[in-house]
């Protein structure tokens, strides 16, 4: 498994590209805007894109997707809580203050424990919710790699107070869903808002302050 980052959006949303090495086939992970860049990379590395897929429904993470759909023809997946509770424009008032527009559809629906494949890779769908609804994060076991949208970062974690969230949700899915997996695997998280640009989830349980009290 090979992971590409690009920092997209106004918000500086992290998106990446995963893609297994033998096939080329790939996933692209929060679109959060229309960036070149992120089709450029496609063809840069040659790789055949699946599926774009969508940590949460805030759309500073998907407000891409309409633009590499149009271009790639493949499905965008989101959680179907959020893809649900944000169709309803009055769930996004943050954002279109914002100047974002209306959320996209998504094309399919994933839940916990769904497995999306691309090549011989595969990402596991962990359903975190509390920074929104249906909040995921996708683990890799074998490789030990997860990304943890907007649920937990490098010692810092999501903000609960946009639309839907729920803090004490949101705490409850990161002790129990997330602090549970080894501590050697690897978090690539939505933002870049730490020391560093990536952490693992022991060192999270040692630094992070937002997770001391576990």
């Amino acid at each position: 498994m090979k992971i590409e980052r690009l920092i997209v959006g106004l918000f500086e949303v992290c998106c990446y590209i995963v893609y297994c090495e033998k096939t080329q086939e790939a996933v692209i992970i929060d679109p959060g805007h229309p960036d070149p860049n992120i089709l450029s990379k496609i063809v840069q590395l040659q790789l055949i894109p699946k599926y774009i897929l969508g940590t949460h429904g805030h759309p500073d993470h998907i407000a891409g997707v309409e633009y590499i759909k149009e271009v790639l023809k493949i499905p965008f997946m989101l959680h179907k809580l959020d893809d649900e509770f944000f169709s309803n424009p009055a769930n996004l008032s943050f954002f279109k203050s914002m100047g974002f527009k209306d959320n996209p559809r998504a094309d399919q629906v994933f839940e916990e424990g769904d497995i999306i494949k691309f090549g011989e890779e595969y990402l596991k769908v962990i359903h975190t919710p509390g920074h929104s609804p249906g909040s995921s994060c996708f683990y890799n076991e074998k490789h030990k790699v997860l990304f943890t949208g907007d649920t937990l970062f490098v010692e810092a974690i999501g903000r609960a107070d946009l639309e839907g969230g729920n803090y004490f949700q949101m705490m409850k899915s990161i002790q129990e869903k997330l602090l549970t997996l080894p501590e050697d695997v690897i978090i690539f998280p939505a933002h870049d808002y730490g020391p560093k640009p990536i952490s693992t989830i022991g060192e999270e349980k040692r630094n992070n302050p937002f997770l001391s009290e576990f």
